[in-house]
């Protein structure tokens, strides 16, 4: 059976150099995964580095209700874990019968004959195999009769270790800022900007506006201080609200709604961009008159500007 999927160019055939091989959903390849990712290039002595993760997450087969959050999509992820250090990407296309798999088969199928690993560094509390039978124990166990080394490593922390899940926390409360903390980079939204009612351009604020992905993980409703961050890299200033226009009555679907400061020459429709969180400014309020709520929009840009330093 096949068991990788490819995305954004990641190859989907084995690896035929001697590999060291670290495992894990890495969502959001926060600073707990990156240490992971040093440990594994330690580990590597020179040789090639392979991170293996999984899609969809392992919860989302067995528990749909209960599947997180996603932190980044599956392309963003794959980019992160080369960034910071992974020579190789592989994506485990993850299905109930692989679920099945004993701990045995899944070392013989993924760390042995795909990516002939000779070092396998985990995180702490690392589980695989059938029931989540599988530990560094059993780890060790296999690379003894295989040939290969088995370590696990520390996640780091600040006092408590990084985890997706303190992300996945922050970000619900609006604490974007803590969230940037275990990132070690600013939370971000992806999506295609979509026409608007336009009433912020009729305002004076000319917005990009991106649907809400309930997927993802999304900060709550309220007026951040954010950046734009257009697909060749080109990173502008914005003031961000999320939610649903509650002095217009609200929309249909909460929406992501950027204004670029001092730039009413945009043209976003239909492209892909980014938004960068760097500070929760205020929650949303819905205003009795036009006047005041447009007199609030000037204090968010000024807000914005001020925590952007810009």
């Amino acid at each position: 059976m096949a068991i990788w999927k490819a995305a954004n160019g990641a190859p989907d055939t084995p690896v035929s150099e001697p590999t060291a091989v670290t495992i894990g959903n890495f969502d959001g390849v926060h600073r707990g995964h990156q240490s992971l990712l040093a440990a594994t290039r330690a580990a590597a002595d020179g040789r090639s580095t392979v991170a293996i993760t999984f899609d969809p997450h392992p919860v989302a087969i067995f528990a749909p209700d209960r599947a997180p959050k996603q932190l980044t999509t599956l392309e963003r992820r794959v980019q992160l874990l080369h960034q910071h250090g992974a020579d190789h990407v592989r994506i485990l296309d993850f299905t109930a019968e692989m679920a099945a798999w004993s701990p045995d088969e899944f070392v013989e199928a993924v760390v042995l004959d795909q990516c002939q690993a000779q070092a396998v560094v985990v995180g702490e509390g690392f589980r695989y195999g059938s029931r989540a039978t599988g530990s560094i124990e059993t780890l060790a166990e296999s690379g003894r009769r295989h040939g290969f080394t088995a370590a696990e490593a520390d996640l780091a922390g600040d006092g408590d270790a990084f985890s997706s899940t303190r992300v996945r926390e922050a970000i619900a409360a609006g604490d974007v800022v803590a969230a940037a903390a275990i990132l070690g980079r600013p939370h971000e939204v992806h999506g295609t900007v979509v026409p608007g009612d336009r009433r912020g351009r009729e305002l004076g604020f000319p917005t990009a506006n991106v649907p809400v992905d309930d997927s993802f993980a999304v900060p709550p409703d309220g007026v951040y201080a954010t950046r734009v961050v257009m697909a060749d890299g080109t990173r502008l200033p914005a003031a961000t609200s999320i939610g649903t226009n509650p002095t217009f009555e609200g929309v249909a679907g909460r929406r992501v709604e950027s204004y670029v400061l001092d730039r009413d020459d945009l043209e976003l429709y239909d492209r892909a961009i980014t938004v960068e969180f760097v500070a929760r400014l205020r929650e949303m309020v819905a205003y009795d008159s036009l006047d005041a709520l447009v007199e609030q929009m000037h204090r968010d840009v000024a807000d914005a500007r001020a925590a952007l330093d810009t």
